[in-house]
C-alpha cells in the first residue's frame, strides 16, 4: 500500500497505471458456451480442478480474499460480498459484456498467446482476442505440442520403431521450422519442466543413439492406440528441446521455457532455471525467456539474466496466485540483480477474461508500488523508475519479440 505520507509520484503513477502493455505470454479465453466448463476457482490457484485443495483449501488463501475484493468492485458489487457472490454475479453478464469490462481498463496493447494449454475444443481461436486490444494478438508455439501431435501421426503410419523416429525427427524439425518464418508465430515455449523437468542435457543424443532409440520404442509402445499421446521420457523430451533451441538459434525465435510455479503434474525441485544453465552455455546464441518470474526461484531467474546475455526474465504468473506483498517480494527479488532491459511483464492469464484483469491491475500496482519505495529512498530518480516501467510493460517485449509497434497513448 502506497504511504500518504510520502510525496506522490505523478509521472510514475501514470506509467504504471495508463502505459500500454504487451503481454508477453498468456492463452486462450474460453468460449461463451463452455464459459462454466472449468471451475472458476482455478482463477487464484494451480490445484487441480477435480481436487480437494482447489474446492476447499484454495479458498482460504490471500490470493482468493484479494481477488474477491477486486471483482466486488469491477462488478459493482456491495463491499464485502463473498466469493459465492462474485461467481453468481459473472455467471448473469452475457459473455461478451463481460470480456468487455474486464479488458476495457487493462491497456493491453498486444498479447502473445500459447495456444497448446490444452482443451483445444472449448477455447477461442487467437485472432478473437483482437477485438479487446490495440494490436493483433500473435502466437507462441508450445513444442511439445506439436511434437506429441507429429508422435500420433507416426504411431499410426509406422510400425517399424527405428523409421519412426527418424520420421519423428525430420517431422518435427519441417513443422517448426515451418513455424519460426510464420510472420504470426514470435516465440516457441517448451513445458519440458512439467515433463522430465529442466536439467536437460547440455549435448544433445544422436538420432542413431541406442539410448534415444530406446525411449522412443518405449514410447510408441506405451502410446499406441491411445487417443492423446504424451511426451515422457527424458531422453527423448530433451531430444525435443535440443531440435527447438537448434532451429531457435537458426531463426533468431526466442524460446520460452516454463519455470518455477506448476500444479502437481511437475516436481519442485526440477522446476528450478538454475536447472538450464548447461543448456544455456550450450547454445549462446539463442535467446531463452525464463517464464512465470520463476517462482519461487526468482533470485536464482535474476542470477542467470543479470550474467547470460542470451537469457531474459518474464514476470508473469504471480498475479494472481501470490500474494500481494509476496508479488511485490518478487519484484524485488528480480530487481536486485536483473538488467532491466532484460525484463517483461506478462499475465499468464487463461480460460476466464477475469484473469487477464486480475494480472494486469495486480501488476501495475505492485510495479507502482516497489518502485515508489525505491525513488522514495532516493536510490533511483522518478525519471529513471518511469523509464524502467514502460521499458518492463511494452518497449522490452517490443524489442525482444521484433513486434515492430508503437504505443498507443491515452489521450
Amino acid at each position: 500500500m502506497t504511504d500518504p505520507a510520502k510525496p506522490f509520484l505523478k509521472d510514475l503513477h501514470a506509467a504504471a497505471f495508463t502505459y500500454p502493455a504487451i503481454d508477453n505470454h498468456a492463452h486462450a479465453l474460453l468460449r461463451a458456451e463452455n464459459r462454466a466448463d472449468i471451475a472458476f476457482e482455478g482463477l487464484f490457484t494451480e490445484s487441480r480442478v477435480d481436487g480437494e485443495a482447489l474446492r476447499c483449501d484454495a479458498l482460504h488463501t490471500l490470493a482468493c480474499y484479494r481477488a474477491t475484493q477486486q471483482l466486488t468492485k469491477l462488478f459493482n458489487l456491495k463491499e464485502g460480498s463473498s466469493w459465492e457472490d462474485v461467481k453468481a454475479r459473472r455467471a448473469e453478464i452475457e459473455y461478451i459484456d463481460l470480456c468487455r469490462l474486464s479488458f476495457q481498463p487493462l491497456g493491453i496493447q498486444c498479447i502473445l498467446i500459447d495456444d497448446g494449454l490444452g482443451a483445444k475444443e472449448i477455447v477461442q481461436d487467437i485472432p478473437y482476442h483482437d477485438q479487446f486490444i490495440h494490436s493483433p494478438a500473435k502466437r507462441v508455439v508450445r513444442i511439445e505440442s506439436v511434437a506429441e501431435d507429429i508422435l500420433k501421426e507416426v504411431i499410426a503410419n509406422y510400425t517399424d520403431h527405428y523409421a519412426a523416429l527418424l520420421a519423428f525427427t525430420s517431422q518435427l524439425t519441417a513443422r517448426l521450422s515451418g513455424h519460426a518464418t510464420n510472420s504470426d508465430v514470435v516465440a516457441f515455449k517448451s513445458v519440458v519442466c512439467y515433463r522430465s523437468g529442466l536439467a536437460v542435457a547440455p549435448k544433445p543424443v544422436e538420432t542413431e543413439s541406442v539410448e534415444l532409440f530406446a525411449a522412443f520404442t518405449s514410447v510408441y509402445e506405451q502410446q499406441k492406440g491411445l487417443p492423446r499421446v504424451r511426451l515422457q521420457k527424458k531422453v527423448l523430451n530433451d531430444h525435443v528441446v535440443h531440435l527447438a533451441m537448434y532451429i531457435s538459434t537458426q531463426y533468431d525465435i526466442p524460446i520460452q521455457f516454463h519455470t518455477g510455479l506448476g500444479d502437481d503434474d511437475m516436481m519442485l525441485d526440477l522446476s528450478s532455471p538454475k536447472h538450464l544453465q548447461p543448456l544455456i552455455k550450450a547454445y549462446p546464441r539463442s535467446k531463452v525467456v525464463l517464464l512465470h518470474s520463476s517462482y519461487p526461484y526468482s533470485r536464482e531467474a535474476g542470477y542467470l539474466t543479470a550474467i547470460h546475455p542470451n537469457v531474459y526474465l518474464d514476470f508473469g504468473e504471480i498475479w494472481p496466485y501470490v500474494s500481494a506483498q509476496g508479488q511485490r517480494s518478487v519484484i524485488r527479488q528480480i530487481l536486485e540483480l536483473a538488467p532491466t532491459n532484460k525484463i517483461m511483464w506478462s499475465t499468464d492469464a487463461h480460460f476466464w477474461p477475469e484473469s487477464y484483469y486480475l494480472g494486469t491491475m495486480q501488476a501495475r500496482e505492485a510495479l507502482y508500488e516497489v518502485l515508489s519505495e525505491i525513488v522514495h529512498a532516493g536510490e533511483l530518480s522518478e525519471a529513471i523508475a518511469v523509464a524502467i516501467i514502460q521499458n518492463a510493460l511494452f518497449h522490452n517485449a517490443n524489442r525482444f519479440y521484433k513486434l515492430n509497434l508503437q504505443p498507443i497513448l491515452k489521450k
